[in-house]
């Protein structure tokens, strides 16, 4: 059961096996959960940012506002060091992986805690938190339904991460960037679109008049992909 501080916040909750901290917003009515939702924010911010998308989702879900594992200054987080140049992102592609890992970790002790299925399990995120959400997802779809891309991409280093293709026919992804985008330009999630394509991921892609930000149509778009996995089975 997750508590709030006086001010209506989620409490800070910490994972000791993947060393990863948390807040957690049960569904507003106190209803049971109908599936669990695990949000990652983008580099230099923290999970309490994502906090107001919770009106702005799908009724009944369990929300787990996830903090990243490197800490840059106060109150701003990082999953991999990045450096932007010419040649586009250069990441420290082993702390992808071990942030991958540990995220993988907490996925599966927020599962037996909740007594979740994983088909009840949907991870998204904002820019680099999008990022890794697709790791997780293309690389062991046995542990979500479902993964959300918002304004992020997929990395190139996951290849050699990616699960069989059976497996991954049934995991489904969520693409959503700003035409505008000056930090991870659109051509990013077409060729997000065009890799999930070839390994056979249902998903969907859709582009906004927007630039590295979230707006109320992409998350109206968010919420009918979210409500649709809860209809072909994600619940429970």
């Amino acid at each position: 059961m997750s508590t709030a501080t006086s001010t209506g916040v989620p409490e800070l909750e910490n994972d000791a096996a993947s060393g990863i901290s948390f807040r957690v917003r049960e569904p507003a009515d106190g209803s049971p959960a109908r599936a669990t939702l695990l949000l990652l924010h983008g580099v230099g911010g923290n999970e309490s940012q994502l906090l107001s998308l919770a009106p702005l989702l799908p009724a009944g879900l369990r929300l787990v506002f996830v903090r990243s594992v490197l800490t840059l200054g106060p109150g701003a987080y990082a999953w991999f060091p990045v450096q932007f140049g010419p040649q586009g992102p250069r990441i420290d592609a082993a702390q992808a992986e071990r942030s991958r890992l540990a995220l993988l970790s907490l996925v599966g002790t927020l599962q037996q805690r909740w007594s979740q299925p994983a088909g009840g399990t949907l991870i998204a995120g904002f820019s680099q938190g999008g990022i890794l959400s697709a790791s997780v997802g293309l690389s062991a779809p046995q542990s979500v339904a479902g993964f959300g891309v918002l304004s992020g991409r997929i990395l190139p280093e996951i290849e050699p991460h990616l699960a069989a293709p059976d497996a991954l026919a049934g995991v489904h992804g969520f693409i959503a960037h700003g035409q505008r985008d000056d930090k991870l330009t659109v051509q990013w999630a077409h060729r997000a679109d065009e890799w999930l394509s070839r390994l056979g991921v249902p998903h969907e892609t859709r582009l906004y008049d927007m630039g590295h930000e979230l707006c109320r149509e992409e998350l109206a778009d968010f919420g009918a992909w979210i409500e649709a996995r809860l209809a072909a089975g994600a619940g429970g």
